[in-house]
């Protein structure tokens, strides 16, 4: 049974979506603010975090931020806000789906198992990149630079698909249903920012990427070999 962190100040939100967590098969578990979240993973790591951006004391943002150090469980982000600016914000801060309120049960549900969803192992042998990158699919480790290197649960598959399909130019749709699964194929923004991240974390020069190269207006492609 998958574990959901309901995060939410609002007591009739927390009920409702405890009661439809319970009716399709998950363990839910409650916390009104981001301390007490935070005090929560203390004790349990939930696979899903189900993460209100306004609430009292620690807002939103920053819970996301803290949650993304101490976790690495999905963390869906409920929001009445719809802006492109503050999806971008809420994923930079390492939210890994964004959902607008309001929003129906089926789709909360959808979200879930799009985030429990992970993309099968291309077998169990580690990936030597060249150049001191490694890419453990059995362990869901990653190597750069000769050091461990952290990803989220989403950029992992993501650039695990991307190493397994190499010098392959993938379209963003492709990408996102992959990863996210067959609902999503229009939310562009999600791979800007975890491409973004991804480079961060693995390029020599992020600034000039030698791995994941962007192939305009149609997707991205990894590049396994220099020219």
């Amino acid at each position: 049974m998958n574990r959901v962190l309901i995060v939410d100040d609002e007591p009739q939100i927390r009920r409702v979506m405890r009661t439809a967590l319970t009716a399709n098969g998950y363990e839910p578990y409650e916390a009104r603010t981001g301390e007490e979240a935070l005090e929560v993973l203390r004790d349990f790591s939930p696979d899903v975090i189900l993460l209100d951006l306004n609430m009292p004391g620690m807002g939103g943002m920053d819970t996301c931020r803290k949650l993304r150090t101490a976790s690495d469980s999905a963390v869906i982000v409920l929001s009445v806000r719809d802006s492109e600016h503050d999806k971008i914000e809420a994923l930079d801060a390492g939210a890994d789906d964004y959902m607008t309120k309001p929003f129906s049960v089926n789709e909360l549900m959808a979200r879930i198992r799009a985030n429990l969803r992970r993309v099968p192992n291309a077998g169990d042998e580690p990936l030597h990149i060249g150049e001191g990158l490694t890419v453990d699919p059995a362990k869901r480790h990653v190597i750069a630079h000769g050091k461990s290197v952290r990803l989220t649960p989403k950029e992992f598959d993501l650039l695990l698909y991307l190493v397994t399909n190499a010098d392959k130019p993938i379209a963003h749709r492709k990408l996102l249903q992959t990863i996210w699964g067959p609902e999503y194929g229009d939310e562009v923004e999600y791979l800007r920012v975890f491409v973004s991240q991804l480079r961060k974390k693995i390029e020599p020069d992020p600034a000039h990427p030698r791995y994941i190269l962007t192939e305009p207006w149609v997707g991205y492609r990894f590049v396994a070999a220099q020219a």
